[in-house]
């Protein structure tokens, strides 16, 4: 059926698993804690949230939230599908219905959204505005990864200041530059002089070279007039793209930009392990991903491997295929942007394990800015590496003809 919305929540209980998986649905939808008048046959018949399908999993031994049950604690992977008609398109119905309530229910000691399964009557979310196809012909980039940089150090400096970093990362041969996450629009660099100062060398270094670098710029706010007063600001001042705190400024938030925008939005993703680290509560990345991609996220940034957090190898590739999975057809794709502690020599692993594709960005902070031969020897070390792996050589073989990332592997590998 097209015109049902399906979760599948991984949950766990020291009871009956189909009969809090009915407690759900039935929670979820018409019913209550006991029978009512107004619940016609009829009306179930039409609104009524079903339980589809039932996966058992290992039993647990302990359990996910505190309880005083003995275990063991029942396990199971549990679809549930909503009439379309029931919930509508919109993402505050979808997540009030679906995800806010179900952690609230009684008798459960773990549950955690696995996946959203959506009708095609969710296509009338715009999407991404640019995606992978648009970044690229933003960045001029036609082929391979884009190589990108952050401004180091993150947070205290001036315009002024930050503005010759980008002069030299600009000359070092990125494709773009962001600012940090957590710089938006502080004292020591209001938004509207940071753009004012950046801008300009943008442009002088694409006078030059002929290569406008993309530089996204940190506009989130809680106030959606101020944010697109950012935005407008950076648009007015030929910049292309922004860096946007997507849990922080919200859905709605992220829906008004998005409605409005210019600019090609490369979604920062801090917030999401509030959501993910315990593996009994929360949200997989897998759902999380599909509400933020229809909502208009241009380029997602989804950690990488070895990443200087806590996030897993296997978690990171699993975040970079579903990204990169169609939810109704390839223009809803973002480009994914691989990060964190990421400096070349993670490059022919990450190639491997995400099925040999060089749409992706890659994005090095240390790891250009902390070369021991410069910015520059940085990039051009990432860049050898990326070929390396498109060539199916190893690193090592590659640094004996390639002194930067011979220096590369010297200081990280």
């Amino acid at each position: 059926m097209t015109d049902h919305i399906r979760v599948t929540y991984r949950i766990e209980t020291p009871g009956n698993v189909e009969a809090l998986a009915q407690k759900i649905a039935a929670d979820q939808s018409t019913g209550t804690f006991t029978e009512l008048p107004g619940e016609t046959e009829a009306l179930k018949a039409r609104y009524a949230a079903r339980v589809e399908r039932i996966d058992p999993l290992p039993d647990a031994e302990t359990p996910g939230f505190p309880s005083d049950a003995p275990g063991p604690f029942h396990r199971a992977d549990v679809t549930i599908s909503w009439p379309l008609e029931a919930i509508g398109t919109d993402i505050a119905a979808l997540m009030t219905i679906t995800v806010g309530g179900v952690y609230a229910i009684r008798g459960l000691t773990g549950v955690r959204v696995m996946d959203f399964d959506l009708p095609p009557a969710f296509a009338c979310h715009p999407g991404p505005q640019f995606g992978i196809a648009g970044s690229r012909r933003l960045m001029g980039v036609s082929e391979g990864p884009m190589i990108a940089s952050i401004i180091k150090p993150s947070l205290g400096l001036s315009p002024e200041d930050t503005a010759q970093v980008v002069q030299t990362l600009c000359e070092a041969g990125v494709d773009f530059i962001k600012d940090d996450e957590k710089l938006m629009s502080p004292g020591y660099s209001p938004l509207a002089a940071r753009v004012d100062a950046i801008m300009p060398v943008i442009e002088r270094h694409a006078d030059r070279t002929g290569k406008k670098v993309m530089y996204a710029f940190g506009i989130s706010s809680a106030d959606p007039d101020r944010m697109m007063r950012d935005h407008d600001h950076v648009a007015a001042r030929g910049g292309n793209a922004a860096v946007v705190n997507i849990n922080s400024i919200g859905h709605g938030g992220m829906a008004f930009l998005r409605k409005r925008s210019q600019l090609c939005l490369h979604a920062h993703r801090n917030g999401w392990d509030i959501l993910t680290r315990h593996p009994a509560l929360g949200m997989e990345f897998r759902a999380w991903q599909k509400i933020w991609r229809l909502l208009g996220v241009d380029q997602f940034q989804i950690n990488g491997i070895r990443a200087k957090y806590w996030e897993p190898d296997d978690s990171f590739v699993r975040s970079f295929h579903d990204v990169m999975t169609p939810i109704f057809s390839d223009a809803d794709r973002p480009l994914p942007v691989v990060c964190s502690g990421q400096w070349g020599g993670q490059a022919v692993e990450t190639y491997r394990r995400t099925g040999q594709t060089l749409d992706l960005m890659y994005l090095g902070g240390g790891g250009i800015h902390g070369h021991p031969n410069g910015p520059a020897a940085g990039v051009r070390a990432i860049r050898r590496a990326w070929a390396a792996a498109a060539a199916g050589e190893t690193l090592q073989d590659a640094a004996k003809t390639d002194p930067d990332l011979a220096a590369s592997l010297a200081r990280w590998g």
